[in-house]
């Protein structure tokens, strides 16, 4: 078999199981958080940890009820609501522009305080790049690791960076496709789809 009649066969073999993960017979109301989708290695790191969520469900939303382990310690529950309005940053080190929004994302942290949690995604990536791309770029915030790119899959994105504003309830608020440019940026898409002024 050729090598394009390959690439052609595997293409066709993911597309496959995509569309074999997106159906269910269970309702989306019943079915159980799944477990992360990967275990995650204690590495040093200066994520702080994942906080705590209410023991409340989430509302509808496009994120999959999977539960992630957090770099720092803790877990990100995204069949839980947050409890705050929350702003859940999509990021990887081997995305380009991730480099360049990842410390607007930190400043958006700082400057939110409690009104807003502040929460990293690290999708399709590995441990070690991942703690030294945060700690290249100077972040703190909590962020969880997604290794298969699950919450990618669910928003039906395969580029990063991606930014998903979420209601206190857990409902998505909205998507901002791509990179921000500037904490000002940041601060009006929370004034407008999360109703905060920071």
């Amino acid at each position: 078999m050729s090598r394009a009649a390959r690439s052609l066969v595997a293409v066709l073999a993911l597309g496959a199981a995509l569309l074999a993960g997106c159906t269910s017979d269970e309702p989306d109301d019943v079915a159980a958080p799944s477990s992360a989708s990967s275990e995650l290695p204690d590495v040093e790191t200066d994520l702080v940890a994942c906080p705590e969520q209410p023991d409340v469900p989430a509302a509808d939303s496009d994120l999959p009820p999977t539960v992630f382990e957090c770099f720092g310690g803790g877990t990100l529950d995204l069949s839980r609501a947050p409890g705050v309005p929350t702003v859940l940053n999509l990021w990887a080190s081997w995305c380009a522009p991730c480099r360049e929004e990842l410390p607007l994302v930190q400043e958006l942290a700082d400057v939110a305080g409690d009104q807003v949690r502040v929460l990293g995604v690290v999708s399709v990536d590995g441990v070690p790049q991942a703690a030294s791309f945060a700690e290249d770029s100077g972040v703190t915030f909590p962020s969880a690791f997604d290794a298969d790119g699950e919450v990618m899959s669910s928003l039906g994105v395969n580029n990063l960076p991606h930014t998903v504003f979420l209601a206190a309830d857990g409902s998505v608020a909205h998507l901002q496709i791509g990179p921000v440019h500037s904490l000002e940026e940041f601060e009006q898409l929370v004034a407008e789809h999360l109703d905060v002024q920071l």
